[in-house]
């Protein structure tokens, strides 16, 4: 149906509200019947993408509307999504908007993290763990080649202990840097302790947040985590090219610096180089936003990533990511009672309550050609499985999957 410039001024308009009014019974769960996905697959690999609801699909499309039509009648129809989506992703983790800025992905913010805070020229030493994510782990080896120092936390009995962190960090540690939630194995960090090891001895803290932000309860105040960032396309039921970089407000140009540069930093532009522009001494002046935006934004970002995210992050604050928690916690229990049962071991430490749980598994090739026959989708990896149900699986899911694996 096409959208007239009356419907697209009367959108705009309604956005800042968009999930808090017309929304705001909790929805029941499972959701089977918001996700098309549940009438395709049996999918059980939600920490790999997340499927859209949809909702949000229906939000993508009417931006894609918007756009095909010019824009004319709506011409900041794109910076209201933007700014929508901002200030939900906030408020999910506790932070002000302006302590929040769009990346184009989680390593990007890690990168520009480092960056900013002088690493390696800088000096001291960096401590992460061999549980976070792979790309980071390549990030300070390569960071290691240039002469900084980088200590490894390696696991034991699939957890990082907080006493082997200790140990790590001393006084001449710049950055302690982690995922709050282990993409391999689910392990979750107590971010809270973490911190209080960092903060002691003058160290500041970078959270990969990615399969924890819309699973697992994240409040930046409680936890006094100084940086945190995240990609859209796994919990928070975005896509890909579009996250979020959150930066504690004191730190801003004390602590962390801009080290990119790019136009959605400036609050003020004017050029003295035209006919009838204002007189000025150069041919182009300008003013810097002080927020984190202002820091770290550099060009444009996805607006139909932005548009899914006005839906998505409006219904896991509807639904609220307490009882997320809940509803995935009996699902995992069984397949803690059950896959050693069948044979797998274990990689997940037992009082895991994150999304994500892992077995090593032999023979993963036919066991992946299995899987893919009877259209149920986990991660398979040569040597180990990793399952992550999510809103809209069910107890019905995880017996398919035992019955296969059975």
């Amino acid at each position: 149906m096409k959208t007239t410039r009356r419907q697209w001024a009367t959108a705009v308009g309604a956005l800042p509200l968009a999930g808090a009014q017309g929304q705001s019974a909790a929805p029941r769960l499972p959701l089977k019947a918001a996700f098309a996905v549940t009438g395709a697959e049996t999918c059980l690999n939600n920490a790999r993408w997340h499927p859209i609801s949809t909702g949000a699909a229906r939000a993508v499309r009417d931006y894609l509307d918007y756009k095909a039509s010019g824009g004319g009648a709506a011409p900041d129809y794109g910076g209201s999504i933007q700014r929508r989506a901002k200030a939900l992703f906030a408020g999910l983790i506790n932070a002000r908007p302006s302590e929040i800025a769009f990346i184009p992905s989680t390593l990007a913010g890690e990168n520009l993290v480092v960056s900013g805070l002088g690493l390696p020229t800088a000096g001291g030493n960096v401590v992460t763990d061999a549980l976070h994510f792979e790309g980071s782990l390549y990030l300070y080896g390569a960071m290691e080649r240039q002469g900084l120092e980088v200590r490894t936390v390696r696991p034991r009995e699939w957890r990082i202990r907080l006493e082997d962190v200790e140990k790590a960090v001393d006084r001449n540690t710049r950055l302690v840097a982690i995922s709050q939630v282990s993409m391999l194995n689910g392990f979750e960090h107590d971010l809270k302790a973490v911190c209080e090891i960092a903060h002691a001895r003058g160290a500041v803290v970078f959270a990969d947040v990615v399969q924890a932000a819309g699973a697992t309860p994240i409040d930046v105040r409680a936890s006094g985590v100084d940086f945190c960032a995240c990609s859209s396309y796994k919990w928070l039921m975005g896509d890909m090219g579009l996250g979020f970089l959150y930066v504690r407000e004191e730190l801003l140009g004390r602590v962390i610096r801009r080290s990119q540069y790019g136009y959605r930093q400036l609050s003020k532009m004017d050029y003295h180089l035209f006919p009838y522009d204002p007189p000025g001494g150069s041919i182009f002046e300008w003013e810097q936003t002080h927020d984190a935006a202002g820091h770290f934004e550099v060009g444009t970002i996805s607006n139909t990533t932005a548009a899914c995210l006005t839906y998505s992050l409006a219904l896991i604050q509807r639904i609220g990511v307490e009882r997320i928690v809940e509803h995935r916690r009996p699902m995992l229990a069984r397949l803690r009672e059950q896959m050693p049962r069948l044979g797998f071991t274990p990689l997940t430490p037992p009082d895991s309550q994150s999304p994500i749980i892992a077995f090593a598994a032999k023979d993963t090739a036919r066991l992946e050609k299995r899987l893919r026959a009877a259209k149920v989708d986990i991660a398979v990896y040569p040597g180990r499985i990793r399952i992550s149900p999510s809103i809209y699986n069910d107890m019905a899911d995880v017996d398919r999957l035992l019955s296969l694996l059975g």
